[in-house]
């Protein structure tokens, strides 16, 4: 399982939001391309970068940064979210270096484009389902939908992605443990690799996770546990190639 480092980008820095709302926001640093070299010493061995200002505005708000983390760090593979709407952000950002894209809000809102772009782009697209009591949410979180993640995922799935990171967004950035049941639930729905997002907090949430990893959890993301030293890259990713 990999333990795979966020760098989430609001006006150009590197921050956390607490459950998804932009104006609780804590910045952990202005130069996001140094806290991606940081992560790479540590042993990261892929990146999830999420261009928030993207993720509301609906396009691209940060790419050049993205741009200059890529260029500067080759062999680090990174996958991208936020505000990718349309076929041809997509060919920027795997044009600029980046091997996976995230989508979000339009492949709640357009489920067909998910279709079209896995056709595109084969093995190079995420489906990123951010659900908050079972329901999707849209735009930045600011939305709740009314379809059902696990239903989604299956559809997705069929539809060719890469992988589904699943995020709760009840406990994202909160520091309240990572939502096991709900990961291992969408996990055994589906065949594609899931990556956990959302609430982990410590070395306890990365064993809890590698304990159930072999129902297809194949990685998760951690930001704000790191930002804040309440987990060391290193060591989790020690415990979790165990």
């Amino acid at each position: 399982m990999l333990v795979i480092p966020a760098i989430d980008l609001k006006d150009g820095k590197c921050v956390r939001l607490r459950q998804g709302k932009m104006d609780d926001a804590t910045v952990f640093s202005d130069d996001p391309v140094e806290v991606a070299g940081r992560w790479l010493d540590a042993g990261a061995r892929r990146l999830h970068v999420v261009d928030l200002d993207g993720a509301v505005s609906g396009e691209p708000r940060n790419a050049g940064i993205i741009s200059e983390i890529v260029a500067k760090y080759p062999d680090l593979p990174v996958q991208v979210g936020g505000g990718i709407r349309d076929d041809d952000t997509v060919q920027v950002y795997l044009d600029a270096g980046v091997q996976w894209v995230i989508i979000g809000t339009k492949a709640v809102s357009a489920p067909h484009f998910v279709n079209d772009l896995c056709l595109e782009f084969p093995g190079r697209i995420i489906v990123g389902l951010d659900a908050k009591d079972g329901k999707v949410a849209i735009d930045g979180w600011s939305k709740l939908s009314n379809h059902d993640v696990v239903d989604m995922a299956m559809h997705f799935e069929q539809d060719g992605v890469a992988a589904i990171v699943y995020t709760d967004i009840s406990r994202d950035g909160m520091m309240q443990g990572v939502n096991v049941d709900a990961t291992v639930k969408l996990a055994q729905a589906v065949h594609v690799p899931v990556i956990a997002s959302g609430g982990v907090t410590d070395l306890e949430d990365i064993r809890r996770l590698c304990a159930v990893s072999e129902e297809g959890i194949d990685g998760v993301i951690v930001g704000r546990a790191l930002y804040e030293g309440t987990i060391d890259l290193a060591e989790a990713q020690k415990l979790a190639d165990q």
